[in-house]
């Protein structure tokens, strides 16, 4: 993989970012990846290159077990070899039951997390410490301040920003330039070739600040992936799924990823990948990947390293202009009208 800019900062990572919201995650009982497997996935990331590794707090079942599994790989390597991000907000549930300042933004809860996040990953700093949501009930002055003194200690060296609206991460950074705070440098929206115009004035903000965008579940959840199928032409919410693959289980698959608008761009990107002798998935990638207006470095999250090797292969898939103005054209129909979510 190459290496290119994170945003306006000065550091390098690889054209992927490795997701790992799956270490020790439990799903009906079952651990999706357990340590042995994380670590055949750290290492086939890195022996592509690969050097940006996304993870957060609450990431798997405890809490924190995606960060000590990352943290155990990495004593074995040069730290300074790698690029981590995680992340701050949620409750995390190795304390017992969530106290009144055991979630949200606050100084209080940001001071603790990032000590227990730090000592996990075995490390003295975040290359990228995001905030995984807004907090409504926290003023953005004492998020940032925070944050600021992180930056400030060396804990963190770049401040991030995940899930939430083109006029709070406006007001974030006007914020940050009025009182001298430290800026986001990096975003981390839901954003694939089939969900663009939804984010739209989102992307605009990162184009025109020149902040990186990271976006999570690029392939849609594995729907551009094209191992889905229309079940009911009438019905873009019927699908033949694959036993075992999440849009035969999760009910969540159907109200976030199956829609009119998605098989179009789906037909689309099969179409392409034909033409370059790639897989769906590749294309799909390495059009977000090729986007012009801002730095765009997807996380890939897989469950085998047959998968992960597949997505690390969108580095070597070129698109033409044409191509690419294709699978972005896919959103609408013959009268310049977007398809919509379930029409």
């Amino acid at each position: 993989m190459d290496y290119r800019r994170l945003g306006s900062t000065g550091t390098k990572v690889s054209e992927l970012c490795f997701g790992t919201w799956r270490f020790g995650r439990e799903a009906s009982g079952v651990l999706e990846t357990d340590k042995e497997q994380a670590h055949d996935l750290l290492d086939t990331f890195a022996d592509h290159g690969g050097n940006f590794i996304d993870t957060a707090n609450v990431y798997g079942n405890p809490n924190g077990t995606s960060e000590e599994y990352i943290g155990d790989w990495l004593a074995e390597r040069d730290r300074e070899d790698f690029v981590l991000a995680s992340k701050v907000y949620f409750p995390f549930d190795g304390w017992g039951e969530p106290g009144p300042n055991d979630s949200g933004l606050g100084r209080k809860h940001i001071r603790a997390q990032v000590e227990g996040t730090l000592d996990r990953l075995g490390t003295d700093y975040l290359d990228v410490y995001y905030i995984h949501r807004w907090d409504d009930e926290t003023p953005i002055e004492e998020t940032l301040s925070t944050l600021t003194g992180l930056v400030e200690e060396g804990k963190v060296q770049y401040l991030g920003a995940s899930t939430m609206a083109a006029w709070q991460l406006t007001k974030a950074l006007w914020k940050s330039d009025a009182e001298g705070y430290q800026r986001f440098d990096v975003t981390q929206p839901l954003f694939h070739a089939a969900y663009r115009d939804d984010v739209g004035d989102y992307l605009d903000v990162c184009a025109d600040q020149d902040i990186a965008v990271c976006p999570y579940s690029p392939l849609a959840g594995g729907f551009l992936t094209g191992k889905y199928e229309r079940a009911d032409p009438d019905d873009p919410t019927k699908v033949k799924a694959p036993d075992g693959s999440r849009g035969s289980f999760d009910e969540r698959f159907s109200n976030f990823y199956l829609s009119a608008r998605g098989w179009e761009v789906l037909d689309a990107i099969r179409a392409v990948a034909d033409e370059v002798d790639a897989t769906p998935a590749q294309v799909a990638l390495r059009w977000l990947m090729d986007q012009g207006d801002f730095t765009c470095i997807p996380i890939v999250g897989a469950r085998t390293t047959d998968q992960l090797e597949e997505n690390v292969g969108a580095a070597e898939v070129d698109l033409s202009g044409s191509q690419f103005e294709r699978i972005a054209d896919a959103r609408y129909d013959e009268e310049g009208n977007r398809w919509g979510h379930r029409n």
